[in-house]
């Protein structure tokens, strides 16, 4: 359907009665009831809501996820009453989609939505990823329904540039729905999309609309009830109460939502809550937002009294989708939806045979002892990959920038073999093989941290006590590498951080990138969930991954590890001295990847010695392989420095920050070199380092079991 610059071809005038109670600025004063206790002398409106579903018309190449949501809607509108029950959206309803649906520029979920007869939708960002045109275009005139926001305006305007509501008929009565977008928009989307347009305040365009619709003239739209969906929300853990105490965007749509606002529906921060708020008028009124993906949906049953032209009471709950959606065929609504979804899957079936890239070689994850993939505790080549993808996508033109790229290890679900599987040739990676990889259709978000958070990160790969796994190794992006100590108590492990060639700052800011369920805290990575500056690109990591393998001839294994154990890791130093430390770790067991024989060291640019690597793997907390005692005598050079590991054939590189003081030699009655001062091993220990972060460490860890190697 059309978007036009202001309200919906679906006015109707409202009743000289509703018009003088709502002039008169009556107040609602409802009441809460249990689903399906409305007063049945009371007019019934019935809602069903979703938000942020995302294009999930399929989960796992059956269908059976965009099928169980439809007989879910379907067998609701069944026991409410068709005639009393819309379907509505708070948006993101595309954007961030799984293959079936993004490969068709989600086209088939906007189809899907329009044969469950979705009345309207407010707009969410993710409507903006393909741009403002896009929106008003191709996804407008695919959509059956409206799509509404109230607070986007024309570029230096407050002339809106969307459908700012929309009335439906329902059970008798003129239902105003009203929708508004996060007003953080603009950030969250490719700013190059969206040049025509600008986002205002959403509560503050919300209410002036349900003004207008309450000011009983019915010249400009009158409504009976009106509804608010906001593409804004709560965020995660906390109650009603402690989110209106924080204050920002979700409190002031609970506070100052103007009392015409008879329910409001939100969105946007993928949350489960049915809250009864207090209403400006008097009572309360209802508050909801239904996860995501379709999974729960949302229900709100209003009843209105014609008497008094308001809605005196309400009920509001969450459903969750039914297990199975046998139950509906025969539904014409549900046929028609699943006919789609099940068109869907054929085409993306196609669409995924299309060749998108070239490597050189396996890139894997970490490949255990006992099985023949998906290692969580090892470095991969796959991972490491994964982590530079994301940085380089979200330091493209018109993505927010970031310094740092992480991927969680059970985000990565298959393999890219070099030879022939679903493809043709050898080498040729498709479509549907670089889907497979990040399967779970995450955005790819940035958050700021510190260096000192960083570390903590880090450091939470070692993982609760009650974790299902004890170790989660996070790949990382090619311009970090850091040591850890086996042996070092939990929260010391970590003992030294480089960034792009620098000892990473504690107090310095680093914006990290990954996928929105890292980000978010997942897997345990509670730190990340404590940064500042959240940004959600719009790039779902499934269209990064494939943009990357397109931009390059050929994408080849980087076999460099860039994690190392370091024992009696070193950190002041005496020039014309010996010094031993043990080093290991040296090797991945990603396919293909080689095992090293020899590594050497170097103190600034001073090559200090190449020393033999044992092969065989290292028990310990992760596990690791090849391992090096490395003895020599320091340069005579005096200050800070860097010793530096370059293992071969792999060229995994560790460097650690020392500091060198001048031999005896040197300084005449210095005492006995026993009374220098000692290898501190601490982030905390080393003053005047400006970029500090790596920790080096110490202990004994090194039983080496000779013939377990890593070249698979």
């Amino acid at each position: 359907m059309p978007i036009t610059s202001r309200g919906a071809s679906l006015l109707a005038g409202a009743s000289a009665t509703i018009a003088l109670v709502a002039s008169g600025g009556a107040a609602h004063a409802a009441d809460p009831v249990d689903p399906g206790g409305i007063d049945p002398a009371l007019t019934a409106v019935n809602l069903l809501n979703i938000n942020d579903f995302h294009g999930r018309i399929d989960g796992d190449g059956t269908g059976a996820l965009g099928k169980t949501v439809a007989c879910t809607i379907e067998s609701a509108k069944s026991a409410l009453g068709e005639e009393e029950t819309m379907l509505l959206s708070s948006g993101d309803n595309i954007g961030a989609s799984p293959f079936v649906s993004s490969s068709q520029q989600d086209t088939p979920t906007i189809e899907f939505l329009d044969a469950l007869e979705m009345r309207a939708s407010a707009v969410g960002n993710h409507e903006f990823d393909g741009g403002f045109a896009d929106l008003t275009g191709r996804v407008a005139d695919t959509a059956d329904f409206d799509y509404l926001g109230a607070n986007v305006y024309a570029a230096g305007t407050t002339t809106p540039a969307l459908d700012e509501y929309s009335i439906q008929s329902i059970n008798g009565l003129d239902v105003a729905v009203i929708g508004a977008v996060t007003r953080e928009t603009s950030s969250l989307v490719s700013p190059a999309g969206i040049t025509e347009i600008e986002f205002g305040d959403p509560v503050a365009a919300v209410n002036r609309v349900a003004a207008q619709l309450s000011d009983g003239d019915a010249a400009n739209g009158e409504a009976d009830v009106v509804l608010a969906e906001y593409h804004e929300g709560a965020t995660a853990g906390t109650t009603l109460e402690e989110q209106v105490a924080a204050g920002g965007a979700f409190a002031d749509i609970v506070s100052n939502t103007s009392g015409e606002v008879d329910a409001i529906f939100t969105g946007h921060t993928h949350q489960e809550y049915a809250w009864d708020a207090a209403d400006p008028d008097g009572g309360t009124r209802p508050v909801i937002q239904s996860g995501s993906y379709g999974d729960p949906v949302g229900q709100v049953q209003l009843g209105y009294d014609p008497a008094t032209g308001e809605v005196t009471e309400y009920s509001a709950t969450n459903l969750p989708t039914l297990e199975s959606f046998d139950t509906c065929a025969g539904d014409p609504e549900f046929d028609a939806a699943a006919s789609i979804v099940d068109a869907a899957v054929a085409d993306a079936e196609v669409i995924g045979r299309e060749v998108v890239g070239t490597v050189s070689d396996d890139i894997t994850t970490a490949v255990p002892v006992d099985d023949d993939r998906d290692d969580r505790m090892r470095e991969s080549t796959l991972g490491n990959l994964t982590a530079d993808i994301w940085l380089d996508a979200m330091n493209r033109e018109g993505r927010p920038g970031a310094d740092i790229g992480i991927m969680n290890p059970g985000g990565l679900r298959d393999e890219l073999y070099y030879a022939p599987t679903r493809q043709e040739a050898p080498g040729e990676v498709t479509f549907a093989e670089a889907a497979a990889i990040n399967p779970f259709a995450n955005t790819l978000m940035t958050v700021d941290v510190t260096g000192e958070q960083f570390v903590r990160v880090l450091e939470q790969q070692w993982q609760p006590a009650d974790a299902s796994r004890p170790f989660l190794k996070l790949g990382v992006s090619e311009n970090v590498s850091y040591t850890w100590d086996p042996d070092a108590p939990e929260g010391e492990r970590i003992t030294s951080v480089t960034v792009d060639g620098a000892p990473i700052d504690p107090a310095g800011t680093y914006t990290v990138t990954s996928g929105s369920f890292l980000l978010s805290g997942g897997d345990n990575f509670t730190v990340l969930a404590e940064g500042s500056n959240r940004t959600d690109s719009g790039l779902i990591d499934t269209d990064a991954f494939v943009d990357y393998f397109e931009s390059r001839e050929v994408v080849e294994p980087d076999f460099a590890k860039r994690a190392v154990a370091v024992d009696d890791q070193p950190r002041e130093l005496v020039a014309g001295e010996e010094v031993s430390f043990t080093a290991s770790g040296f090797d991945l067991t990603s396919v293909d990847a080689p095992t090293n024989t020899e590594v050497e060291v170097l103190v600034g640019e001073t090559s200090v010695g190449t020393f033999p690597i044992t092969t065989g793997l290292i028990e310990g907390l992760p596990t690791r392989n090849g391992s090096a005692e490395i003895t020599f005598t320091v340069p005579e050079l005096v200050g800070d420095a860097t010793v530096t590991l370059v293992a071969s054939p792999s060229g995994t590189t560790a460097t650690f920050p020392v500091t060198v003081a001048a031999g005896e030699a040197e300084r005449p009655g210095r005492g006995n070199a026993d009374e220098r001062p000692g290898k501190g091993n601490r982030l905390g220990d080393r003053p005047g380092k400006g970029r500090d972060g790596d920790r080096p460490g110490k202990g004994n860890d090194t039983e080496v079991r000779p013939g377990q190697g890593n070249n698979r």
